[in-house]
């Protein structure tokens, strides 16, 4: 009963709740979709902790695309040895995942420290990186550390098929039943951030920049030499 409430029904819960609350989002509130820049308040950490941080997410994102959603017959079509799949899973995903943690602390302590940071920031903005952080810090561990120092496990096998299960309708549920504890707490965690994308500034992430290239430049001008001009 354990097994089919969280690897049927809870997924499915949370993406209802993610994809549902984006409609609502987009329909009703749209000026509050996009995530401001602090660049104004704070530009030295930013200019570390942000790109650490996004170019790390983007890393992850191709490397759980390569873990869970490519069939592990794929590789073995194309000749490519276990071993060799591990080595770069874990030492390039490794890297990707401290790269986001990293930044999301320098982002964090930046928040907290930098005075006009932390005015801004509200509730959901302290929650939307306590979260990203937990969930990218579990992951961390799990890629160098559990498959460094226990076994490298072999998710393609069991986490994989029964996440491309859900997408057909048809969950495979019983092939989590072995899995680790620690990999089943990562992708809990990770469905429920989900469902709090709708409610935080993380939903920009569904923001595509098309047209930012072809964006009219802004200008701003400072104030502080500014002389009001006699009509």
């Amino acid at each position: 009963m354990t097994d089919l409430f969280f690897w049927v029904v809870f997924p499915y819960l949370t993406l209802t709740i993610m994809i549902v609350g984006l409609l609502y989002r987009y329909a009703f509130r749209q000026l509050t979709w996009a995530a401001p820049s602090t660049n104004f308040f704070e530009k030295k950490w930013l200019r570390i902790g942000s790109p650490l941080f996004h170019y790390g997410i983007i890393f992850a994102f191709i490397g759980h695309i390569m873990g869970v959603v490519i069939p592990l017959e794929f590789y073995n079509a194309l000749g490519i040895p276990d071993h060799l799949y591990h080595f770069g899973a874990i030492y390039g995903g490794g890297l990707a995942g401290l790269m986001v943690v990293v930044g999301l602390v320098i982002l964090l302590i930046r928040k907290i420290t930098i005075d006009p940071v932390r005015v801004k920031a509200t509730f959901a903005d302290y929650f939307s990186v306590l979260a990203v952080l937990f969930v990218a810090a579990t992951g961390t561990y799990m890629t160098i550390i559990f498959n460094l120092t226990v076994y490298p496990y072999e998710y393609r096998e069991t986490i994989g098929p029964w996440f491309r299960s859900l997408f057909i309708f048809q969950p495979k549920y019983e092939l989590m039943h072995g899995v680790p504890f620690l990999f089943k707490f990562h992708i809990v965690s990770a469905f429920a951030l989900f469902a709090s994308i709708p409610f935080t500034r993380l939903v920009h992430i569904f923001s595509f920049p098309i047209r930012y290239p072809a964006r009219p430049p802004q200008q701003y001008r400072s104030r502080s030499n500014y002389k009001r001009q006699k009509i």
